[in-house]
């Protein structure tokens, strides 16, 4: 496998567009011209959502309308189940960066509190989306359901729609190789994810998996001990891949690079900490403090104990060759 790291750092800054971004109702002050509104969580944006995005997109061409996703910030599982809440595929940061790739008009992110998951889906509809935004078409996937109890479903808005004036379509989802029964999810992506298959990851994001973080000091022993340095990266709650090594690509403030990143406990040394270290091939610049973003490509091996510091050594050498093999 090949990554063009040039191509990649081009994509990078093609991203930006004039996508609005509005975190607080406040700022609409009156409704916007025939929008077109998807609503959801959006996490990941995965190929699922990016076709529901690109419909939003063509029907707002169509009526030479705005075309408007709606999000919430944080998750309302964190808000509703603070006990238990799934960890985010997308951060809010990247998740409006990847929205914005869509050609989007405006991102209106409401910011979810108990008030907000109070809220009818009569009142929500009526109030918010068709009276204060003008909402004349709405695209949804075929379980989508919002409002308090999730009363607001595909039934509930059909019913609605003739009186308040907008149109309903349902879009298909979009399946896993052709299987109606198997269909592109966040909850599928974390399950994949979670079982350290970034390929498959990748298949249905439509890019690589990544996590952000910023570098930390470690125990200072992966350049002094081993003679690859490492960064250590901290993590919040987006979703860390299993355990083990993977082939990575690693941006940061000073460009694009290769690298080896290792997930978990590191056994040989017998501490028992948890950590995400990377090195990056031909690299040996200072980023202490930086944020940098680690996409994973290949899961190379599982993490394991090595007798001793050389072998170990000795194996992360045949990891980065392995790397540079498969990534050019």
């Amino acid at each position: 496998m090949y990554i063009d790291l040039t191509l990649l750092s081009r994509i990078m800054l093609e991203t930006e567009s004039n996508m609005k971004v509005i975190n607080n109702l406040k700022e609409i002050t009156k409704p916007y011209k025939n929008s077109v509104v998807t609503i959801g969580n959006f996490d990941g944006v995965h190929k699922g959502h990016q076709n529901l995005l690109v419909k939003v997109r063509k029907k707002a061409d169509t009526i030479n309308g705005t075309a408007i996703a709606i999000t919430f910030e944080p998750h309302p599982m964190k808000v509703l189940q603070k006990a238990e809440y799934p960890q985010q595929i997308t951060l809010y940061d990247q998740k409006v960066e990847l929205l914005s790739r869509a050609n989007l008009d405006i991102l209106i992110c409401i910011p979810f509190t108990k008030k907000i998951a109070a809220i009818t889906a009569q009142s929500f509809v009526a109030d918010l989306l068709v009276d204060k935004i003008g909402m004349k078409v709405i695209i949804v996937g075929k379980d989508y359901a919002f409002g308090k109890n999730r009363e607001g479903n595909i039934d509930f808005l059909k019913s609605v729609s003739k009186t308040l004036g907008f149109e309903v379509i349902v879009a298909d989802w979009k399946t896993i190789n052709g299987i109606e029964s198997e269909r592109i999810s966040s909850t599928k992506i974390r399950e994949i994810v979670m079982e350290g298959n970034v390929e498959e990851a990748e298949k249905l994001l439509g890019r690589h998996y990544q996590i952000r973080g910023k570098v930390v000091r470690g125990r200072n022993r992966g350049g002094k001990l081993l003679g690859f340095p490492t960064a250590n990266i901290h993590l919040h709650d987006e979703l860390c891949p299993k355990t083990g090594v993977y082939a990575v690509t690693v941006e940061c403030a000073a460009g694009n690079y290769l690298g080896v990143a290792n997930i978990g406990y590191s056994p040989t040394f017998d501490d028992h900490v948890f950590t995400v270290e990377v090195h990056i091939l031909d690299f040996n610049e200072s980023i202490y403090g930086q944020r940098i973003r680690v996409n994973f490509v290949s899961r190379l091996r599982d993490e394991k104990k090595f007798s001793s510091i050389s072998e170990l050594s000795r194996q992360i050498l045949k990891d980065i060759e392995t790397t540079r093999d498969m990534m050019g």
